[in-house]
């Protein structure tokens, strides 16, 4: 069974939006990275102050082996993540309903 899992992490949204345009390259690079490591699907949503990162995973050791990679939390820093606030990260394991599209 996967995992469901929403990362938000705090920092300079601003920075972040930029980055999305002018480092595609290197966030097409971490995408082919995440899925080779167990990452189902992946999307961004920006908010006041925080970007909400929303992910399935194979499983909860896949995600945590990934995101614990030091070159992936200094990826983020470059990015507008604030290195001073730990992300938040909440997950649960994935069910189907009636009503899933």
């Amino acid at each position: 069974m996967s995992v469901i899992i929403a990362t938000k992490v705090s920092g300079d949204t601003s920075v972040f939006t930029k980055s999305l345009a002018e480092r595609a390259d290197e966030y097409r690079q971490w995408g082919e990275r995440g899925r080779a490591a167990g990452a189902i699907h992946h999307q961004f949503a920006v908010g006041d102050g925080f970007v909400l990162v929303v992910d399935e995973w194979e499983s909860t050791e896949a995600f945590q082996k990934f995101f614990g990679d030091p070159e992936i939390q200094a990826f983020i820093g470059s990015v507008g993540g604030d290195p001073k606030v730990a992300p938040e990260v909440t997950m649960g394991e994935s069910v189907d309903s009636a009503d899933k599209y």
